[in-house]
């Protein structure tokens, strides 16, 4: 058996016996394509980079019910192993022609596709949604905004592909590949217009904290960098809105800790020895980060006078595996964890003495998991290389079971977004509007509620 890694200009093929895989039944919804995904890579920026290569084994603590890759996923194949399944639902595609004011229509959507967006600019690497906005993010350096699923407006940054957009308030974050997180807002005089207030760490605390010696951190061999500043791409952003903190991760290897109201860096946590691929804030102070090392790390904040500090809490994961994304549902009571094996292990949380246990893990996916997305306490939903969504329920005793797999994108899906939708129809469901990125260079609107028939249970 040889390792496969994926370096910069040279490939090494791993050559290993097949797996057997659970087989994942249960119903299918799919989109005809309303544009092609043509190109025979996926994307330079993240699949052909060391830090997020495919490794081969299985999770520390996951169960038998694995599947490492077979497949890389450089190796495209546009068949869908569910365009033949018996579970199959077809739904058609559409380009903004749905019509929020039609009840008729409204009855009509559950569970399926309701619109796509596509304009021809470039991958799309980042999605936030907030009120009637949708915020996109590409590798054109612009952030397209969508209102009612029709382009509204956009604006463009000098810093690259847009890695991560994040909400608070009437303030727009975003994370770029040159390492640098700009601050954006709406004209108040025109909401169409959105300008530049901003960046972190802002330049005059560049400058002062370069200054000093003791605020230089070495980086790599014979190179030190000034803390305050990320020097590789910023990868994640997240919020803790009671405390007013913004987290962000980076290739770095470091996660910085920003305080909103004045842009300060106030801690910067030399996290991981590889790539920090995700950061995720729960409730109770506590930080959950993933990276290209294999390993899920659980930060504490703790006071420390007028300041703060992030104590390591524990170490929930550890495998050779690169982790690509995490997600924390709105109690904090269960984090998932993707990878690039194609699984996502969970943790369920014990309130009474504050203790995780890993749950198990959902294994839907034949290539790398690289978003997640929590919808309330009950639903995650998982993109994948594959090109593939699939839609997990929370089940009573905490075992989950496949509602959906949402297919029709022609690229790997890199990012979800879930909004919550208002009553409708006093019937007590809850719905859900799931904003999916491809890099396809498109985004697809769905509908999903909770409520689906015939669903199989995934230990």
């Amino acid at each position: 058996m040889t390792n496969a890694r994926f370096g910069s200009g040279t490939m090494l093929v791993e050559e290993r016996n097949a797996y057997h895989r659970k087989k994942l039944i249960g119903p299918i919804l799919n989109s005809d394509p309303t544009s092609l995904y043509t190109q025979n890579h996926y994307d330079n920026d993240d699949f052909s980079n060391q830090r997020h290569s495919i490794a081969t084994a299985t999770p520390t603590g996951s169960s038998n019910n694995t599947s490492p890759l077979i497949m890389s996923p450089w190796n495209q194949d546009s068949s869908s192993p569910y365009n033949n399944s018996p579970w199959s639902l077809t739904a058609a595609s559409a380009i903004n022609h749905y019509d929020d004011n039609s009840d008729i229509n409204c009855k009509k959507l559950e569970n399926v596709l309701i619109g796509s967006l596509v304009r021809e600019e470039g991958h799309i690497y980042s999605l936030a949604v907030s009120g009637d906005l949708l915020y996109t993010g590409s590798d054109s350096k612009n952030i397209r905004v969508w209102k009612h699923m029709k382009d509204y407006t956009g604006f463009k940054s000098s810093s690259g592909l847009v890695k991560a957009i994040v909400i608070s308030d009437e303030k727009i974050f975003t994370g770029h590949r040159d390492g640098k997180i700009r601050i954006w807002k709406a004209s108040d005089k025109n909401p169409r217009s959105y300008k530049s207030v901003g960046s972190l760490p802002k330049f005059k605390d560049y400058v002062k904290s370069s200054m000093n010696p003791k605020n230089y951190v070495e980086v790599r061999p014979h190179r030190n960098a000034v803390k305050v500043k990320h020097f590789d791409a910023v990868s994640s952003l997240s919020f803790d809105k009671e405390e007013g903190l913004l987290y962000s991760g980076s290739w770095d290897r470091t996660v910085k800790v920003w305080r909103v109201s004045d842009s300060k860096c106030v801690e910067s946590i030399q996290a991981h020895d590889d790539a920090v691929n995700a950061v995720v804030s729960a409730l109770g102070g506590y930080v959950f980060t993933g990276s290209a090392d294999g390993t899920v790390k659980m930060w504490k904040r703790e006071p420390k006078g007028k300041k703060t500090k992030h104590e390591l809490d524990r170490i929930l994961l550890k495998q050779e595996n690169a982790v690509t994304s995490l997600a924390v549902n709105s109690l904090s009571t269960v984090i998932y964890c993707g990878s690039s094996d194609g699984l996502v292990n969970y943790w369920n949380r014990d309130e009474k003495n504050n203790g995780l246990t890993h749950g198990g893990v959902l294994n839907g996916h034949k290539l790398a998991v690289l978003c997640l997305a929590a919808a309330g306490n009950n639903l995650v939903f998982s993109g994948s290389a594959d090109k593939n969504v699939c839609v997990w329920k929370r089940e009573e005793g905490g075992s989950h079971s496949c509602l959906l797999v949402l297919t029709g994108h022609t690229g790997p899906v890199k990012c979800i977004a879930v909004q919550e939708e208002p009553e409708r129809y006093n019937d007590g469901v809850q719905r859900w509007t799931v904003y999916t990125g491809s890099l396809d260079k498109s985004v697809k609107v769905w509908r999903v509620n909770e409520h689906f028939p015939d669903k199989n249970v995934i230990m």
